[in-house]
């Protein structure tokens, strides 16, 4: 298996980058092509104290690279010899089986879909973040932002995605999937919603998924479904929402600690707990987000990536690429299409 990574996207590119992924492939033996300009790569070598790259892991140079201002349209042709686009070619071609970016999530997702690929049926690829909730698994948002605009065929692609995605990469048997809405009635929401409910439910009929209607904002954290689908902008409003309430119950949980010395003892007495729940949110520990749709796994790490977030990109890349389900997603589209026909 090998593993693309751009090494010049994101805020601490190039060396944390690096750092990343020399770390990845000794924990993993994984195969790592790092796309980007060889001797910056290699400065960093230099500055670490690295003399030699770990084995299987190689230099494929790219003068250019892809700004985070540059128009997501235009870097294709613009951007040609820039790491992330060579490095979308790369997996195209086959020279690897999975890409990792922390560069510009539109870039990113434009050159996926034109370089790439959809997988064939699908009409818009989404992102899919996973993230823990209270009943001790994990919820995928799909979409989380790559649509900020949707069509009720969209949102039922999503939900077909983001099951099959929770099945192969999360090991849910049977996901649940949630139409995000402003109550649990199918009569509320404004018409996107209306109209997606009776697709959603007709899939569920035909045992495409596992429906289990309209779910509130505040449930999904709860674990009330395992897959919640939803428009772009809704998505990412509700899961920076939900980053902003972990990161300000994290402040006052540690600000309760240290208040006075019987706190800050009860807070030793749990340190081992508080490490481990401050972990679980923590993105560097998760990686990044795949988008969905894409024929090959295509992964959008954090821009603000340090070593470890790129270390744990790459082994959910390697997760990706054991979980690949591009052919089954491929059929379950073709009977989609069929039951929409009948």
């Amino acid at each position: 298996m090998k593993i693309i990574l751009d090494a010049m996207g994101g805020d601490n590119a190039p060396e944390q980058a690096v750092l990343g992924a020399i770390e990845a492939a000794k924990a993993t033996g994984v195969q790592i092509t790092l796309v980007g300009r060889g001797e910056e790569i290699l400065s960093v070598m230099r500055k670490n104290g690295i003399e030699n790259l770990p084995e299987g892991m190689e230099i494929a140079n790219a003068d250019d690279v892809v700004d985070m201002h540059d128009d997501p349209g235009s870097v294709i042709h613009k951007r040609k010899n820039s790491s992330m686009i060579i490095g979308l070619r790369m997996l195209a071609e086959g020279q690897g089986d999975a890409f990792v970016s922390a560069g510009s999530t539109g870039a990113l997702l434009t050159g996926a879909t034109l370089i790439v690929k959809r997988v064939r049926g699908i009409r818009r690829a989404a992102m899919g973040p996973a993230f823990p909730n209270k009943a001790g698994g994990k919820t995928v948002i799909c979409d989380c932002g790559a649509n900020a605009e949707c069509t009720p065929e969209f949102l039922l692609q999503f939900a077909l995605v983001g099951s099959l995605f929770a099945k192969k990469n999360l090991g849910v048997a049977n996901p649940r999937v949630g139409l995000l809405n402003i109550g649990t009635e199918d009569s509320k929401g404004t018409k996107l919603q209306l109209e997606t409910y009776p697709l959603l439910q007709k899939a569920h009929d035909n045992g495409l998924i596992n429906f289990v209607g309209n779910v509130e904002g505040r449930d999904v954290p709860m674990g009330a479904v395992d897959v919640v689908v939803c428009d772009g902008f809704s998505g990412n409003v509700m899961l920076k929402t939900i980053e902003g309430t972990a990161m300000f119950m994290g402040s006052l949980i540690s600000r309760m600690f240290k208040k006075n010395a019987v706190s800050k003892l009860a807070a030793a007495l749990v340190m081992k707990d508080i490490k481990a729940f401050k972990k679980l949110l923590d993105y560097r520990t998760i990686g990044g987000t795949q988008f969905l749709g894409i024929k090959k796994p295509v992964i959008k790490a954090h821009g603000a990536s340090d070593a470890l977030a790129f270390q744990s990109a790459i082994g959910q890349a390697v997760d990706a690429v054991k979980a690949d389900f591009s052919a089954e997603l491929e059929q379950q589209l073709a009977k989609m299409k069929e039951i929409a026909n009948d």
